[in-house]
């Protein structure tokens, strides 16, 4: 079945017009599910500058109903991808709020470790939802929740759950990468990786903080010892030291 606005016979008035190209100023005809065109005079491909991409910035099926996507959309689609993972992780774990809060704290942890640090927040975020999403899994096979168990299961579900909402393969991979081994860091870890990493140490600290007091000065010398990124150990200072 056709998407009723791709089909040419739903078309009102206005669904073919006319747009400068915005670099030489000649016309261009667009039809309005072009994403895009080149301009015939100066060779310049640009976007339509009236689509509504609607479904088409989250749908994994995008691409084959509308062709080649423009970098535009690609960027939207990814920056919407965290999003929609949340919500996935939400769905999954149903009314286990710890589990779906922890996950959230450190996502948000992610998000201001990654602004500093740099990296790709589409597979940091992603993968700060999605860092625990093993655990159930592992104790219905294992018994309990532990790091090697969640995070070998972890992989294989975070991939459907992406898969299921069209991220691109590459980002597919590095986010189950960084899951399943999220607890064990390594000399070859980039940047991504290591944001999570201390994202999800804040959170694991700060709870075990809240159940057993430390002295501040061991504290600190925890911090000081276990952080892989500048940003993450000033948000740990800033965090539990006050």
């Amino acid at each position: 079945m056709k998407c009723p606005g791709q089909d040419t016979q739903y078309w009102k008035p206005g669904a073919i017009f006319n747009v400068k190209c915005p670099q030489c100023g000649h016309t261009v005809e667009f039809f309005k599910d072009d994403t895009a065109r080149k301009c015939s005079h100066c060779g310049h491909r640009f976007v339509n500058p009236n689509m509504d991409f609607g479904c088409a910035s989250y749908c994994q099926f995008a691409e084959q109903c509308l062709g080649t996507l423009p970098p535009e959309l690609l960027a939207q689609k990814e920056d919407l991808l965290k999003d929609r993972v949340a919500i996935e992780m939400k769905r999954y774990f149903k009314s286990d709020f710890k589990r779906i809060g922890h996950a959230s704290r450190v996502a948000r942890y992610a998000e201001r470790i990654g602004k500093f640090e740099g990296g790709n927040l589409s597979v940091i975020l992603s993968a700060a939802y999605l860092h625990d999403i093993g655990i159930l899994e592992a104790e219905k096979k294992y018994g309990d929740g532990a790091a090697e168990h969640h995070e070998a299961e972890g992989s294989s579900i975070a991939a459907g759950i992406l898969d299921k909402l069209g991220a691109r393969e590459e980002i597919v991979k590095e986010v189950c990468d960084i899951i399943g081994h999220h607890h064990h860091p390594a000399a070859a870890d980039g940047v991504n990786f290591k944001v999570v990493y201390d994202a999800d140490m804040i959170e694991n600290m700060d709870e075990k903080c809240k159940e057993t007091p430390v002295d501040s000065t061991e504290l600190a010398a925890d911090i000081k010892a276990a952080f892989l990124t500048d940003s993450g150990r000033d948000m740990a200072k800033e965090v539990l030291l006050g």
